[in-house]
């Protein structure tokens, strides 16, 4: 059972777009991966809450975030296979823990906390709120977009997460993760 939330071994170095909603992370990630001619692994929760929204027109829910992570994981493990470069990551399950934290009571599955901090990555791009917020039906705290960041920011603090903060618009955005990566490349 706890299988589906670690990650397999791979050869690739790991990124991931990290921060609150509407902060840029899905288009930096497809910029990413275009740049890197690589492979992007999309936010599981996004497909899997759409569907609930127009099946159900019902939001995110506790007991939807341990499907939400199981699903996430089977996706970038089976994607982490296909590049030996670089995987370019929209969400990881560290996300999910914060999203849990701040929306559900400061509570956090066991299994979903187990594996966000176990689970390790190469480098985190905490994306900032200077960001236009874009509505959509899963969007929903605009008002909280600075509080959202500062748990973002304050997980990867407490997890000693490396990271690097990215600011300002999409090309300085996109040339301030090439220079991260790249950096990461020559080391490999």
């Amino acid at each position: 059972m706890e299988e589906k939330y670690r990650q397999v071994p791979s050869n690739c170095i790991k990124v991931v777009l990290f921060g609150p909603e509407s902060s840029g992370k899905t288009t930096l990630s497809r910029q990413l991966a275009r740049y890197y001619n690589s492979i992007w692994v999309p936010e599981f929760a996004r497909d899997y809450l759409q569907d609930k929204w127009n099946n159900e027109r019902k939001t995110c829910e506790a007991e939807d975030l341990l499907p939400i992570a199981a699903g996430q994981m089977v996706l970038e493990n089976r994607l982490a296979l296909k590049t030996d470069s670089v995987l370019i990551c929209d969400t990881d399950l560290l996300e999910t823990k914060v999203y849990s934290e701040q929306c559900y009571k400061k509570t956090c599955d066991p299994l979903l906390k187990k594996f966000a901090i176990e689970n390790t990555y190469d480098l985190y791009f905490l994306t900032y709120i200077d960001t236009p917020w874009e509505a959509d039906d899963l969007r929903d705290k605009p008002e909280e977009r600075l509080e959202m960041f500062n748990a973002f920011q304050n997980e990867l603090i407490i997890n000693k997460r490396p990271y690097v903060l990215l600011k300002g618009d999409k090309k300085t955005r996109l040339a301030t993760a090439i220079k991260h990566i790249d950096q990461l490349l020559n080391k490999k």
